[in-house]
């Protein structure tokens, strides 16, 4: 059982483990050992998180969902394969945790009106200028 809160935790049915060769120093042994590890958790069909959850794990997880709606973590950090195994599991869990919390919901402003009317005053300083620097061709003829 993955223990993502104190409320919350994901049942070990729920997440797919995978070993698969790792690639990066070990030596021979990274010929010969399947070290690194690839854990799949199933977002859309899963029973633990709501719905609200879901969604912002799908948004927040990218190019790791697949398009059957799996996440998909692979570690392949460590030599061992249960340090690989405990980082998937690690990182799986921080990603979860960063579902949970709620964005702020935005309160729409308005200016101020003396921020208005600074932002008149400046746009009406600036095409004084740029009158003063037009070309007197015009006036001229």
């Amino acid at each position: 059982m993955l223990q993502i809160t104190s409320t919350l935790s994901i049942p070990d049915d729920e997440l797919t483990c995978t070993f698969v060769r790792a690639s990066g120093p070990g030596g021979q042994n990274v010929n010969k050992v399947a070290t690194a590890v690839q854990l799949r958790f199933d977002v859309r069909n899963s029973p633990s998180l709501a719905e609200d959850v879901k969604a912002r794990l799908v948004k927040l997880a990218g190019a790791k969902m697949t398009g059957e709606g799996v996440l998909l973590i692979e570690a392949k950090r460590y030599r061992a394969q249960e340090q690989n195994r405990a980082d998937a599991e690690l990182r799986l869990a921080a990603l979860i945790q960063k579902a949970l919390v709620k964005p702020k919901k935005r309160q729409p402003t308005r200016p101020t009106m003396a921020s208005r009317m600074r932002r008149v005053d400046s746009k009406k300083r600036r095409g004084a200028v740029k009158r003063i620097r037009q070309s007197k061709k015009e006036y001229e003829e």
